[in-house]
Parts: C-alpha cells; sequence; structure tokens
C-alpha cells in the first residue's frame, strides 16, 4: 500500500500535467530521413545510405518491419504494450518494490511510451526526470495510437554505436532490410535495446547471446512461438558484417548524393557505372601503393561522359573504409593547388582576345615581375633551364612557366579569374591580386571535380555543362569561349611531338587513338594531376597526401600519369577507338618558321626549322611574305614543298638530360642489350648520327644504334638541312643491379 501511495500520486500528476500541456500525435513528428539506396546506371545496386551525420537513424512504415521482429521487441521490452497506457502500473510498482528492496530494479519498469518519450525528450534518472518522463508517455498516450508508437520507437530505438533503428541495424550487421529478418535474426536485435552500449555485436557477443536467448523464452511465454521455434532460432548460425554501411562501390560519390540531395528517399539511380567504377577503383589503389616509396599515400580519378555530362567513375581515395590511411576524405571535392593544369584556359583566352597569335613566339627566358610588397617574381620551370623563343604550341605542350606567365602578364589575371569562374571553378574567391601571375601556374585551390568540368567543357568546344551523379534534364547551352580557339588548344594537347622535349615520344600520355592531356604539380611537390580527354571522355586524376606533406620527386607524368593512363586504355577496351578532334574551325595548315612565326622564304637558309600550324585565316596576310622566285605566291610554295611545311627536325630518344646506368657484361647478347635505338622526328629525309663527333652506321631500315658507355655524351642528329642535339649521361650502376641498362628520368616534368 505505501508504494501505490507513492506510485498512484506521481501517475496522478503526470496524468493531469499531460491534459493541460496537450498531447504529442508521434505520427506527424519529423521522422529521421530514411535509408536511400543507391544504384548504378543498370540498376545494379551500389550500396545504401542509412542516415546523416553521426547518428545514423533510419524511418521504415511498421509494414516493412519483420513482424518476427516487432513480437520480439515487444516481449523483451514491454510485453503488457497492447494492454496499457503510457504508463503500466503494476510494473511500474514491482520495479519500485524492486529498487527499495535491492536498491536496483530487477525488473523493467518503463513502458514503450516512457522510452519514446525518453528518446524523444532525454531526462535525468532521477525522481524528477522520471516524472517528466511519465508526463510526456502520457501526452504521447493521449494524442496516438499504439501503432504510431510502436513504430516511432522500431525507427529510434538505439542499437549499438551509432546506429538507431531496426532498418539501420538490419542492414548495417546483416545486409538486409528490417523486412526480411528471420526469427534468429530478430531475436538478436530485439536484445540489443536494453543495453545498446554493452550489448552491440562487435562490444559483448556472450552477453547478446544471452539476451538473446531471453528474448526467445519471453517470446514463447506469452505464446507467440513454440519451444522448438526458440531452440531452432538459437542454434541458427548468425554471420554479423561489420562493413561500414553496407556499400560496396562508390562510396564517397554515395555520401556526396545523400548530402546534396535532402529529399532524396527509397532507390535512387545514379551515373555511375559498377564495372568502371570498380576498375578505376582498384586501379587507383595498385597505382597509389606502387608509389609508396615516393611517400604517396593518396590518390582520387573522375571519369565523365562528354556527351552527358555524367558522372561515370568517381573514386575519392584509394580506400574509404580504411581509417588509418584517412580514406573518408574525398579527393574528388578536396581543394587543392592545381599546378600547370590550369595554362590551356589562358592560352585559349589570349588566343580569344588576340593577345597571342597561334604563330606568336613567346620567349622562354628568365624574368622579373614587380609583385605587391616591393618584391619580384620570377617564373622557372623544374628543369631549371630555358628554351628560348618558342611557338605557343611548344609552350604549352611543355608546360613551360616563363611563356605562361609571359601571356598572362599581357592578358590581365582579373581576365583569367573571371574565365575561370565562367568555366565552374568556383572555390577561386579571393580578388585577381591575391593569386597574381601564378594564377596561371596554380595559386589558387581547386577540386578534381572542377577541372574534369572544365576539360570536359573543353572537349566540347566550349559547351559548359555540369557534371552530375544523377539523370537530370539537360540545361540550356552556354557556351565558354571560342569554339574554333578551344579547338586549337585541344589540338595542341593532343600533339605528341609537340610535347615531346619535355616527356617524351611513348610516355604514359601517348594514346594509341587521338587524345589530350595536360598535368600538373603544386610547388614542393604536394599535388600531381593529370587531365585529358578524348571525343567521348574526360578523365582526371589527382595523386598527393590528405595530410598535405610533400611527395618525393613525383611529377604530373611520373604520379597521376600512370593512374591516367590505365583508365583511359581501359575505356576503349571493348570498343572502337574514338574519332580523331575536329579540327579548328576557320583555321588552315600553314608551314612557318619556328624561330619567327613567318612563312619561310623558298631558301630557309635564315629559317633552321620549318614547322606546320594550324593559321587562322584573317591571320594568313600577317604570315605570309614575298619568296624567292618572282611572282610565286606562299599558297604555291606549300603546294610545291609539302615536304618542308612539316620538317622539323627532333630528337625524341633519348631526351636531353637523360642518364642510363650500365652494367658489366658477362656476354655478346647482353652487350647488345646495352645498346639505345636512336629516334627522330618530322624528317622524311635521311637522319645522319654521330655521337662526340663520330658517325654513327645505319641499319638497312635506316636506324641508328649506340652502345653504352660511361661518361656524359653529345648526340647529334641531322638530315643535311637542319639538326637537333641533346646531351646524356652513362653511370655505373648501384649494387645489385640487374644486367641490363636503366633509364633515370628526368625530374620536374610537369
Amino acid at each position: 500500500m505505501k508504494l501505490f501511495a507513492i506510485g498512484a500520486p506521481v501517475c496522478t500528476l503526470a496524468a493531469l500535467l499531460s491534459l493541460y500541456v496537450g498531447g504529442i500525435d508521434v505520427a506527424k513528428l519529423n521522422a529521421p530521413r530514411g535509408s536511400v539506396t543507391y544504384t548504378d546506371r543498370n540498376g545494379t545496386a551500389l550500396g545504401t545510405v542509412l542516415g546523416a551525420d553521426a547518428s545514423h537513424a533510419v524511418s521504415v512504415p511498421l509494414e516493412s518491419v519483420s513482424p518476427e521482429f516487432l513480437e520480439a521487441v515487444v516481449a523483451a521490452e514491454d510485453a503488457r504494450f497492447w494492454h496499457h497506457g503510457a504508463v503500466d502500473v503494476p510494473a511500474l510498482l514491482r520495479a519500485t518494490r524492486d529498487y527499495a528492496i535491492f536498491g536496483e530494479a530487477r525488473s523493467g519498469g518503463s513502458t514503450i511510451e516512457m522510452q519514446l518519450a525518453r528518446l524523444l525528450q532525454p531526462t535525468r534518472s532521477t525522481i524528477l526526470g522520471k516524472l517528466a518522463q511519465i508526463a510526456m508517455a502520457q501526452r504521447i498516450a493521449i494524442a496516438s495510437s499504439k501503432r504510431a508508437v510502436l513504430q516511432a520507437y522500431v525507427n529510434r530505438v538505439p542499437m549499438g554505436g551509432n546506429l538507431y533503428g531496426v532498418e539501420a541495424a538490419a542492414r548495417t550487421y546483416f545486409g538486409e532490410p528490417a523486412s526480411d529478418l528471420d526469427l534468429a535474426q530478430a531475436s538478436l536485435l530485439a536484445a540489443i535495446p536494453n543495453d545498446p552500449a554493452r550489448l552491440a555485436p562487435d562490444a559483448n557477443w556472450t552477453a547478446l547471446r544471452s539476451r538473446q536467448h531471453f528474448v526467445l523464452q519471453r517470446m514463447v511465454q506469452l505464446g507467440e512461438i513454440t519451444p522448438a521455434g526458440a531452440g531452432a532460432a538459437l542454434r541458427e548460425t548468425l554471420t554479423v558484417r561489420r562493413h561500414d554501411f553496407g556499400i560496396a562501390d562508390g562510396a564517397q560519390a554515395l555520401f556526396l548524393l545523400y548530402r546534396t540531395s535532402p529529399n532524396a528517399t527509397g532507390r535512387v539511380r545514379t551515373t555511375l557505372d559498377q564495372s568502371l567504377q570498380r576498375f578505376a577503383q582498384a586501379q587507383t589503389q595498385d597505382v597509389i601503393a606502387a608509389l609508396q616509396r615516393f611517400h604517396v599515400s593518396d590518390g582520387a580519378a573522375l571519369i565523365a561522359d562528354n556527351r552527358t555530362g555524367e558522372v561515370l567513375a568517381y573514386v575519392g581515395s584509394p580506400d574509404y573504409f580504411s581509417d588509418e590511411a584517412l580514406g573518408r576524405n574525398d579527393g574528388v571535392q578536396a581543394l587543392r593547388q592545381p599546378g600547370s593544369s590550369l595554362k590551356p584556359f589562358t592560352y585559349e583566352l589570349a588566343l580569344e582576345r588576340r593577345t597571342v597569335l597561334s604563330t606568336t613566339i613567346l620567349a622562354d627566358v628568365p624574368a622579373s615581375y614587380a609583385i605587391p610588397g616591393g618584391k619580384l617574381y620570377q617564373p622557372a620551370d623544374y628543369s631549371g633551364r630555358f628554351s628560348g623563343p618558342v611557338r605557343v604550341r611548344y609552350a604549352l605542350a611543355n608546360s613551360l612557366n616563363a611563356p605562361a606567365v609571359q601571356v598572362l602578364s599581357r592578358l590581365g589575371v582579373d581576365s583569367l579569374l573571371e574565365r575561370l569562374h565562367g568555366l565552374g571553378f568556383a572555390h577561386l574567391t579571393h580578388p585577381a591580386s591575391y593569386y597574381g601571375l601564378g594564377l596561371t601556374l596554380g595559386s589558387g585551390e581547386v577540386s578534381l571535380w572542377e577541372l574534369v568540368q572544365a576539360y570536359s567543357t573543353v572537349a566540347r568546344g566550349g559547351d559548359f555543362m555540369p557534371l552530375h551523379l544523377v539523370e537530370q534534364s539537360a540545361p540550356p547551352a552556354r557556351w565558354v569561349g571560342d569554339a574554333s580557339d578551344w579547338e586549337l588548344v585541344t589540338d595542341m594537347l593532343a600533339d605528341p611531338h609537340a610535347r615531346a622535349k619535355s616527356f617524351g615520344v611513348g610516355s604514359v600520355l601517348q594514346m594509341p587513338f587521338p587524345a589530350a592531356v595536360k598535368t600538373g604539380t603544386s610547388s614542393d611537390f604536394r599535388d600531381t594531376w593529370t587531365v585529358g580527354f578524348t571525343r567521348d571522355y574526360t578523365v582526371g586524376v589527382w595523386v598527393g597526401n590528405f595530410d598535405g606533406s610533400a611527395m618525393r620527386g613525383v611529377s604530373g607524368v611520373t604520379g597521376a600519369g600512370p593512374l591516367w593512363n590505365r583508365i583511359m586504355l581501359h575505356l576503349y577496351d571493348r570498343r572502337d577507338e574514338p574519332p580523331p578532334f575536329a579540327p579548328p574551325r576557320g583555321f588552315v595548315r600553314a608551314a612557318i618558321c619556328a624561330t619567327t612565326g613567318h612563312a619561310p622564304a623558298a631558301a630557309d637558309g635564315d629559317c633552321p626549322a620549318v614547322v606546320a600550324e594550324w593559321v587562322r585565316r584573317r591571320d594568313l596576310a600577317a604570315v605570309r611574305r614575298p619568296v624567292s622566285r618572282p611572282g610565286e605566291q606562299y599558297d604555291s610554295w606549300l603546294a610545291l614543298h609539302p615536304q618542308d611545311a612539316m620538317s622539323s627536325l627532333r630528337i625524341v630518344f633519348p631526351h636531353d638530360g637523360d642518364v642510363f646506368v650500365r652494367t658489366s657484361t658477362a656476354s655478346a647478347l647482353q652487350a647488345r642489350e646495352q645498346q639505345i635505338a636512336l629516334r627522330a622526328v618530322d624528317s622524311d629525309r635521311t637522319v645522319r648520327w654521330s655521337v662526340a663527333g663520330t658517325r654513327l652506321p645505319l641499319d638497312a631500315g635506316g636506324n641508328a644504334y649506340w652502345p653504352l658507355r660511361l661518361g656524359t655524351w653529345t648526340i647529334d642528329a641531322g638530315d643535311g638541312i637542319r639538326h637537333d642535339r641533346v646531351t646524356i649521361r652513362v653511370v655505373p650502376p648501384r649494387p645489385a643491379s640487374q644486367p641490363g641498362f636503366t633509364v633515370i628520368t628526368r625530374r620536374g616534368r610537369t
């Protein structure tokens, strides 16, 4: 009676308080955001995101929860749930008696309504806290149906760790929806709410199984299952998953979609291709593993369809689930310095505004520019060498810094910054004075997403289209820049011979089909990039370290280049090669002198190299000049001498500055293996080779080979009119070298 005298007034007071304040209809509460299952473009499941932020709560209707779980959780937490109101007075009195006798509650006194009240409005474990909890439970009971209460409860009940609700628990622990839980799974999950911290599957498996046995016995006592059914459920082998959220592919992409599409529910079809996504993920892991000795631990890759702007693969890190490797960082969205990858946008804008022409000769020489603070800015390449007068094509393709800064100085930093904004670089938010002339060399911070979006715009000739991960209606056309100038820049980026001086022919940038590509390396080797495209796809790759530490001598071509190469080749592994890029509209192919930019005379003694270049029709008059034959005009001269229009002899192997390792020979076969084949391009005449002044013999095919000898050597190539020269070194091996020779590639290529 004394206990009743204490409990009854408490319940009565709580009931009166709830009537005064008003009821709470839990069916009208804002439910936790539901889970979203994402599929690839073909409907194949990629994974399910259970909830936002740290609390992974999922809301599902009661009909989508296994009846076995509903019976089990009611049996475990509130056996008389369907027969009492907000408070189960006998159970409360029993708990009060146990507390008075034993100092602790030996049986539960909280109803599901009371537990729900505590979930909605946490209170302290005091008498006043319990009173507030009962009052809120009364408010819930007078305005909510029993089914609504149970639905709200099973969607919010703690299920271990940061999981809330049966759907989240079912998908995380068993990889299936709550509707598919069998009796063994349901009784195991129903055991967790009694003590979520202690009974989580990865916390105390023995205690959880003991509590499961209790739940099954309660279900038998209530007549919901038979003893045989309980025994079978207890004997069933349960495999509990530990993999986060059950996401197998494209984790960063799915979480990005979940954050940016708050109204998405149920099943969402993405633009991703699961097969391509898995390939890109595996290759990213493989390439980064191979670069670990250069202090490289992270990378990202993005593949887009140029025709639609759809993202086909999205790799934010080598392994999303590796906390040790900071895998949850998203390298696609992270802001990093882009290095030289912004240079093409500088050159296109300069061509568009006629700050430079395709025939302009730029100076790759030391130069100084005044910057705020009374300081001088002196751009230089990683190689520390300068090339002198160079064409626009050569400067861009070889990623020379001094000419790019020279062009931007003429153009104006404000103009370039405005153009970059038009191309979607939304994170370049500082004024032009903040970036200065270094903007074209990557002094700002951009994301891989923004770079791929901009390069895919180049591939479409300036037709800007936002990248997207879910199908959407095509946006209205928005043109950025001049289509013919974009086509000219594309032609330059796709010219393997134009970039041969810095990258050689046959590097990872060389594709067996038409592809335009640009690399970038930020200061101190903290970020390396390779972004390129065909008519069909744009592929962007970033390689670096999420912690911002510098790599050891890894450039765009050696860091990000190999991964870009693998992905690009894979895209055409089982399909026809892409069509060639369209020639620049409004341009014609013309012969110019490589050092003056003008048309050469017929007797070109004053021009060391004649090259072919696309020239805008309206600029032909500025390029042409009279030739030696009376009355002969430039067009007829070009028609009579097409070979001279394309002639610009260049040594493409070995490269200037290369270092070879020569081992001791044990046989004639090994000696033959240690000779290099000399290669030159852009001459249809017989090329004669000499090393240190000694002429080399040619084989039947006109090829020259030189056996490696220790020392520093100058290699000359000439065709009787033009010549080129490179200097290489041959050094002895380090310990444990293998027979043959090794090329030590120069560092600092971008």
